[in-house]
């Protein structure tokens, strides 16, 4: 292409020809921004972003590329010398069924008449009962005694004083079946109607069951709060749902042990962090995604952070992307891989930390890839808050500047290094959203939410959930032990 001739002296058609140059080629600079914006967004996915997996097949989204693994060597299925599985036999089965041989022998006498020899085998069936809805009439009685005084016998426990009502067993199945398998409530209406034999509740005692059973559960979801607050590491993670009028956002904030899980519908802003009346009072370690309110200087007590490398992996894949060619992501993720490895293979072990034989090679890698980075990716200079940079110069900066928080869960086994555990309880908060579209009322949501603080404390217990909600129903919720002393 011929370069463009210089003005002539004092030429106006030349001025007014660099003038549209110029104009298009700011244009052309601005096309080209907005298209490696638009690609880059389009780009978005789980694998390296902080967004779900459901997202991926979304038009016009490009999924993530399948990790290559080297693969264990070993075929698909049960191995040779694994623990099998099975039905159980029953030494004291429910009920036993007799099975004789009828009909008539060959000398013909009739088989009805033959003596027991012995039971030549057994079959044992595990079956569920038939489901229907069983009615039980109280009837409380008035007594009069030798003296004339008349006694009448109390309310019964668990029983309404109306007329007719639902027992707890099917008040915790209404409450099971909306919260815990998300079962939406017209649907669960038509269950129970099929359930008892076409007669079912209505709507409106569907969701007074569900308000009734985030009542009793509320002191104890408020003792699982103060446990979780007591804890020594607790996982946080957030995420959106939407909740109350039409075009309104909310976040359920979580916080989460391996023995205890709450949940909170507020906002992604501190006064909700603070509403939530869990990090004011933690004094542990904290687990999360690297969001900034983590890092407020009001949750004084806090002992330290640790941020989830799950997160920084997604974030190193999205660096590697944008910086093709580039050795330093992919060795930072190699070393966070086998930090992760090790740490599990320490903890397993009951060890305290990672051995420093096997960390401190992995440590150096790691750290020496973060250099290497920030030396190729330099910072566009700028007001730190308003200066949007280079993909990759935030993670660099954060890895080089927080890496006692990247690296804690080295030095103590107690720390998880990844957040999994918080991502999993709010995982199905996304489920309930997919099948029930939004919930119109926020008290209502929070409703769910405690009950769901109630069921996954009593499902990281390895209890049954229909017998723990069926106690709250009537009157006697279950409650978590004490945390023991550290």
């Amino acid at each position: 292409m011929s370069e463009v001739p210089p003005p002539a002296p004092e030429c106006g058609s030349c001025a007014a020809r660099d003038v549209v140059i110029e104009e298009l080629v700011r244009a052309n600079a601005e096309l080209l921004e907005r298209v490696e914006r638009l690609e880059r967004a389009s780009g978005r996915n789980s694998g390296n972003s902080s967004m779900p997996p459901s997202t991926d097949d979304l038009p016009g989204k490009k999924k993530p590329a399948p990790r290559r693994g080297t693969g264990s060597g070993r075929r698909r299925g049960k191995q040779n010398g694994a623990q099998g599985s099975a039905l159980a036999w029953a030494a004291d089965p429910d009920e036993r069924v007799a099975h004789r041989p009828g009909g008539v022998c060959g000398c013909g006498t009739g088989l009805g008449e033959a003596v027991d020899v012995g039971v030549e085998r057994s079959h044992q069936t595990h079956d569920l009962p038939e489901v229907r809805i069983t009615i039980r009439q109280h009837d409380v009685y008035r007594v009069r005694c030798g003296c004339g005084a008349e006694h009448v016998a109390g309310q019964p426990d668990g029983v309404s004083r109306a007329p007719s009502s639902y027992g707890p067993n099917l008040r915790a199945l209404v409450v099971y079946l909306l919260v815990y398998q998300h079962v939406p409530v017209a649907r669960c209406v038509e269950l129970i109607a099929a359930l008892g034999g076409g007669a079912g509740p209505s709507t409106g005692f569907v969701h007074s069951t569900l308000a009734r059973a985030a009542t009793a559960v509320a002191e104890v979801v408020a003792g699982i709060k103060t446990l979780i607050a007591a804890a020594h590491v607790v996982g946080f993670d957030e995420t959106t749902l939407r909740a109350g009028p039409a075009g309104t956002r909310r976040y359920v904030l979580s916080a989460s042990t391996e023995e205890h899980t709450t949940y909170y519908l507020g906002r992604r802003d501190l006064a909700s962090f603070t509403a939530f009346d869990v990090l004011p009072r933690f004094a542990g370690i904290a687990v999360h995604d690297r969001y900034q309110n983590y890092f407020n200087p009001t949750w004084s007590k806090l002992a330290g952070h640790q941020a989830c490398c799950a997160h920084l992996l997604r974030d190193f894949t999205d660096a590697a992307e944008s910086h093709s060619g580039a050795h330093w992501p992919v060795q930072a993720q190699g070393a966070l891989r086998g930090l992760i490895h090790s740490w599990h293979q320490a903890r397993d072990a009951d060890l305290p930390a990672i051995p420093a034989s096997v960390g401190d090679p992995l440590i150096r890698e790691f750290r020496a890839a973060i250099r290497v980075g920030l030396a190729q990716v330099r910072r566009v200079p700028g007001p730190r808050n308003s200066t949007a940079q280079i993909p990759g110069r935030d993670l660099l900066e954060f890895c080089r500047d927080h890496d006692g928080d990247v690296l804690r869960f080295v030095t103590d086994t107690r720390v998880w290094p990844t957040n999994n555990i918080s991502e999993r309880d709010l995982r199905p908060t996304k489920t309930q959203q997919k099948i029930s579209g939004r919930l119109t009322s926020e008290d209502v949501t929070q409703h769910r939410l405690d009950i769901r603080s109630y069921i996954d404390t009593v499902r990281k217990h390895g209890l049954n959930i229909i017998t723990a909600l069926r106690g709250a129903v009537s009157g006697d919720p279950w409650h978590p032990p004490a945390l023991a002393p550290t």
